[in-house]
């Protein structure tokens, strides 16, 4: 007595169905939910109509890839996906563009022999000591995040990438500081991070490169410590001070952006206005007068007396009280020049 033929039989022994496969189909039945999509023989699987971009342009007869999603839902039928299997098609396209060297981004998914991921059928591996240019602890806190790297090895009959972030981290630093050694120049102001502090002074990270900054250029004020008015991680705008393209060194100053508090005393003086003011300095050809505000001046001999015999010490000494009036000053010089009041 012969064997039944037994289809389903036979259906079951070419055919197994697991979350991930990717299969070729058609459209058989088409609902308001989504559509019922044969992947073979008598195998029929259900795509929901969200997983289509326009459904309504969705017609019995189309032919299509999916990805299976769920071996069976609730219907008894097999889950799958146009749009996952559209992505998968789109990512192995990437991969096979690439190169030795190209450059691609890409999310962590795992760690194994390295940092791991995958482009569409692609296994993506970067080697630990590839993963970046600093230590890493627990590489397993890199899971999820994406990365840009570079291409280093390629099968692509195995479909295998390995990749490196380190390199490209590089690649990505020369190329900035490439740049900032053509743009930098004395006088310019930039932008920069504290990044160590010592006790002469802070390395400022400016576009990716470590510029000095000297504790005198910090302020008109003599400072004991740097910490006194910066802190690590705190940002500021620099002056530029000096370059020396040549032993790639930088040098800036937190102070030429503040005004002198000097100048600024002297902008304070009124030409004309009388003040009462402290000799604090005798010259052969003069005093050196501080006025209430702080600012000083030149009492000129010659505008003191019409005595031209007369010598200075004659007329004032350290620590005088006296009148003077403002004749002229000059902001950009630091300089003020006063007479004898009433002379």
């Amino acid at each position: 007595m012969s064997e039944k033929f037994n289809m389903e039989l036979i259906d079951k022994t070419f055919t197994s169905y697991r979350k991930g496969q990717a299969f070729d189909g058609v459209v058989v039945l088409r609902r308001s939910d989504g559509v019922i999509f044969n992947i073979g023989g008598k195998n029929d699987a259900f795509i929901p109509a969200s997983d289509f971009e326009d459904y309504s342009q969705v017609k019995i007869g189309d032919r299509f890839g999916v990805v299976i999603t769920n071996q069976k839902n609730e219907e008894g039928l097999i889950e799958a996906s146009k749009s996952l299997a559209d992505s998968l098609k789109i990512a192995n396209q990437n991969a096979g563009a690439l190169r030795l060297g190209s450059k691609f981004s890409f999310v962590a998914t795992g760690v194994g022999d390295g940092l791991l991921s995958k482009m569409g059928d692609y296994k993506i591996i970067v080697p630990f000591d590839q993963v970046s240019e600093h230590y890493v602890k627990n590489y397993n806190t890199l899971v999820g995040k994406q990365f840009e790297a570079v291409v280093t090895e390629i099968d692509k009959e195995n479909k295998s990438i390995v990749a490196s972030v380190k390199l490209l981290q590089e690649q990505i630093k020369v190329a900035i500081e490439k740049n900032f050694w053509n743009i930098i120049f004395i006088n310019k102001v930039v932008k920069g991070k504290i990044e160590r502090i010592m006790p002469y002074g802070a390395f400022v990270n400016v576009d990716g490169v470590d510029c000095f900054l000297h504790i005198s250029n910090i302020s008109y004020d003599k400072l004991d410590k740097v910490e006194d008015v910066l802190k690590v991680g705190q940002e500021c705008q620099f002056r530029v001070i000096k370059v020396d393209r040549e032993n790639k060194k930088v040098e800036l100053s937190l102070k030429a952006l503040l005004e002198d508090p000097k100048t600024t005393r002297i902008k304070e003086l009124l030409l004309g206005d009388i003040y009462e003011g402290e000799v604090i300095k005798l010259l052969q050809f003069g005093a050196i007068v501080k006025v209430p505000n702080g600012a000083t001046g030149l009492l000129h001999i010659s505008n003191c007396t019409e005595d031209r015999t007369k010598k200075i010490y004659e007329i004032v000494k350290v620590g005088d009280k006296i009148e003077v009036e403002v004749i002229s000053k000059d902001e950009e010089n630091q300089k003020v020049s006063f007479k004898l009041a009433n002379v």
